[in-house]
């Protein structure tokens, strides 16, 4: 991760002049040069996790890179539908798959399904005896590991996500003649940044699998390691090295002996492309600390307030004033509303902006909006050299009624 470029910085301000609200921008020219480097090889078949970021413009960008693409549910496969990508290139993942879900995919043309549960296998049976199909089955399974591993996907904990190795084991494949169980889907860990604790984790992931499909009678064609690569939210933090992690995967490929490897990237695949540039209400100090009371917050940008981990910041200007370190606080009126401390140009005030790096991924859609009814926060695009407005800030009139 760099600070902003020259083309980049001249962009945002441009913007900032324009609007007095925060906003969204994302560099699909960065995004298309890292999904190219990530498709020039053939160890893994990789789906973009939707949830990560579902824009229109995002989606398309990585369309044209190559990846299909994971989601889950309706509204994820309705806008994947809707940028005139196949239902035939579409995986359906997501602890939460109703009978009414299963039948709208089902309608829609998916046929490719991640199984949570023992009742979702039925339910999927019965979806495609229904329509006279079959369907391409991954089971998601939840493994327990001792090394106290904790983070927003579980680690070690008890989460919705897929069922126990023994909770499998009493399913009897032959009694769902329209499935084809093709393989096993885990996937625990979020936002790794160690190539080499990956890679650990994988390994220690193949045998349990190989064993519960020996068990069950399958014939474990494709390994599915979901996501979890993460990227830096600190501005010293290294990031991953995709070279070292395929080495990494066409180990775990050749070990497992399945013909195929997936996984579903987000915030890998897009979360250093987008930014959030946010202005500045005002600078006081409270109780001997510095603050900075800031127009956006967790309303638009949710993840501090979630993994107590704030996006990088700067101020958008140049300034060569000394650096303080500031507590940053969005308008909700909660405690929670938190950006983070970060260190900025002690000489801050009410007419600057701030700039939120790696905000490609889990930025709006995962965001609290409503709340206080401040704007939806507008969403740029910079292509080519041009800013294109993908949506305006809204009001809240846009909404309530």
């Amino acid at each position: 991760m760099t600070f902003l470029s020259t083309p980049l910085r001249t962009a945002l301000t441009e913007l900032s002049q324009s609007e007095d609200t925060a906003f969204f921008v994302y560099d699909l020219d960065k995004l298309s040069a890292h999904l190219n480097a990530l498709t020039q090889q053939d160890v893994v078949k990789l789906w973009y996790a939707v949830k990560a970021n579902p824009l229109s413009a995002i989606i398309q960008t990585l369309d044209r890179a190559g990846f299909d693409f994971d989601v889950a549910s309706s509204g994820e496969l309705n806008q994947v539908l809707a940028q005139g990508i196949a239902a035939t290139r579409v995986l359906n993942t997501g602890p939460a798959k109703s009978k009414r879900q299963i039948a709208h995919f089902m309608a829609q043309g998916v046929r490719t399904f991640v199984a949570e549960s023992t009742n979702q296998v039925a339910w999927l049976q019965a979806a495609a005896a229904e329509y006279h199909t079959t369907l391409r089955i991954l089971l998601r399974v939840q493994l327990r590991w001792p090394d106290s591993e904790k983070n927003p996907l579980g680690g070690d904990s008890l989460t919705p996500f897929g069922l126990g190795v023994n909770e499998w084991q009493a399913l009897t494949l032959s009694d769902y003649p329209n499935l084809d169980f093709a393989g096993l889907h885990i996937f625990q860990w979020g936002n790794m940044l160690s190539s080499d604790k990956l890679a650990s984790l994988w390994s220690q992931m193949v045998p349990p699998l190989q064993a519960l499909a020996q068990s069950l009678g399958m014939q474990l064609r494709i390994l599915d390691l979901g996501g979890g690569l993460g990227i830096p939210y600190t501005f010293t933090t290294s990031g991953l090295e995709w070279p070292k992690l395929l080495d990494a995967l066409a180990t775990i490929k050749a070990t497992s002996g399945v013909d195929e490897l997936w996984m579903e990237l987000g915030r890998f695949a897009v979360g250093e492309c987008g930014y959030y540039v946010n202005p500045v209400v005002e600078q006081k100090t409270n109780y001997g600390a510095k603050q900075l009371i800031l127009a956006g917050g967790i309303n638009h940008i949710l993840r501090p307030a979630v993994t107590n981990q704030a996006f990088p910041c700067q101020l958008l200007r140049d300034s060569n004033a000394t650096p303080s370190d500031f507590l940053l606080h969005g308008p909700l009126c909660t405690a929670l509303d938190s950006l983070g401390q970060h260190s900025l140009p002690s000489d801050i005030n009410e007419n600057d902006w701030l700039v939120f790096s790696q905000c490609g991924a889990y930025g709006f859609t995962e965001s609290m909006p409503y709340f206080l009814c401040h704007e939806l926060a507008a969403e740029y695009v910079l292509q080519q050299g041009q800013v294109i407005c993908l949506r305006d800030a809204q009001s809240a009139a846009y909404y309530l009624r």
